[in-house]
C-alpha cells in the first residue's frame, strides 16, 4: 500500500505577473498592469494541481527563509499537499518574472534561488518519501544532477514521469527512465536536436529512439500525441477562450501522472489531462486557476 499517489520533485517558485498589451522587443519599454504575486514553480504547480483533483500527494523541494518561502508553503497546506519533503533555506526563494499577454500567452524568465540547491543528498535523504509514492514526477527547474540520483534511487514498481522544462540534452539513464517523456514541440526540438521532421509523429519517433519508454508531446490547442513503441494516438483538446496559459503544461502534467497511478491507460490519462489543461487555460494565474475533479467532470 502507498502513502501517496504522486511526488513531485521539483522547483517552488513565487511567480511575479504583469500583464502587458504586448511583450518589448530588444531594447525597448512597454508599461503593463499592477505586480501579483502568486505561489509558483513547476514542482509545486503540479503538486498544488494533483492535490485539488483528489491524490495523494507530496512535494520534495527547497524554499528560502523569507516571505516567499512561507507564501508557498501556505499555498500547498491550503491544497492539502504533505510538505514533509520541503526543505527551507540555503537560498533565497526561487522567483519567476512572468509576462502574459490579451492571448493569454506568456514569457517566463526564472531565477533559481532555493531550487538550484535542492541537491543529490536531498534525494538520498528522502528515500522513505520515495518508496511510500506510487508515481514520480519531475521537471528540470532543480539540478540536472539531482534529476539523475532521483532515478537512481526510484523504487522498484514506482512510474517516473518527466517534464523536460525547461529542456536540455538529457543522460541516456534519464531517457530510459520516463514513462512517459512529456514534452511540448519546443522542448521536443531541443531534447531530439537537429531536424527530425515537420510532423508530430515524426518528432515522437525521434524522442522514442532516445529511449524513453513512451512519449506525450503537447500541442496546444491542437491537443496531444501519445506514443509508446506499439502505437501513436491523437488526444484532441477541449475548445475553450484561454485567459491565461500560465502553469496549464503543469495541470496537465500532474494530472496524467496521478491518473496513470490509478491505472489509467497513458491515452485515458492524456485524455483527461487534457480537459483539466483546458479548465486551467480559462482562469489567471497558476495555482489559482487549477480545477477540482468536479470542475473537469463539469468541463
Amino acid at each position: 500500500m502507498y502513502d501517496y499517489d504522486l511526488l513531485v520533485v521539483g522547483s517552488a517558485n513565487a511567480d511575479l505577473v504583469i500583464g502587458v498589451e504586448r511583450r518589448p522587443a530588444a531594447g525597448e519599454t512597454v508599461l503593463g498592469s499592477d505586480l501579483a504575486v502568486h505561489p509558483g514553480g513547476k514542482g509545486a504547480n503540479q503538486a498544488v494541481a494533483a492535490a485539488r483533483l483528489g491524490a495523494r500527494t507530496a512535494l520534495l523541494a527547497r524554499v528560502g527563509d523569507d516571505a516567499h518561502g512561507r507564501l508557498l508553503l501556505d499555498a500547498q497546506h491550503r491544497a492539502g499537499v504533505d510538505d514533509v519533503g520541503i526543505l527551507v533555506g540555503g537560498a533565497p526563494t526561487g522567483i519567476a518574472l512572468i509576462t502574459v499577454d490579451p492571448s493569454g500567452d506568456n514569457s517566463i524568465v526564472v531565477s533559481p534561488g532555493a531550487n538550484g540547491r535542492l541537491a543529490p543528498e536531498d534525494v538520498r535523504a528522502a528515500i522513505g518519501l520515495l518508496r511510500a509514492s506510487r508515481v514520480v514526477s519531475a521537471q528540470l527547474e532543480i539540478p540536472l544532477e539531482t534529476v539523475v540520483e532521483l532515478v537512481r534511487n526510484l523504487p522498484s514498481g514506482a512510474r517516473f514521469v518527466l517534464n523536460p522544462s525547461p529542456p536540455r540534452p538529457l543522460p541516456a539513464e534519464v531517457l530510459a527512465a520516463c514513462d512517459p517523456l512529456i514534452v511540448n514541440e519546443h522542448e521536443a526540438r531541443v531534447i531530439a536536436g537537429g531536424d527530425q521532421g515537420s510532423s508530430p509523429e515524426d518528432w515522437a519517433r525521434a524522442l522514442l529512439a532516445l529511449g524513453p519508454r513512451s512519449v506525450v508531446l503537447t500541442l496546444g490547442a491542437e491537443g496531444a500525441l501519445v506514443a509508446t513503441g506499439d502505437a501513436m494516438t491523437r488526444v484532441t483538446s477541449v475548445k475553450v477562450h484561454a485567459v491565461d496559459t500560465t502553469g496549464a503544461g503543469d495541470a496537465f502534467t500532474a494530472a496524467l501522472a496521478w491518473r496513470l497511478g490509478t491505472g489509467s491507460s497513458l491515452s485515458d490519462a492524456a485524455a483527461y489531462a487534457a480537459r483539466v489543461g483546458a479548465v486551467a487555460v480559462t482562469r489567471p494565474g497558476a495555482q489559482e486557476s487549477f480545477p477540482t475533479a468536479e470542475e473537469v467532470v463539469a468541463l
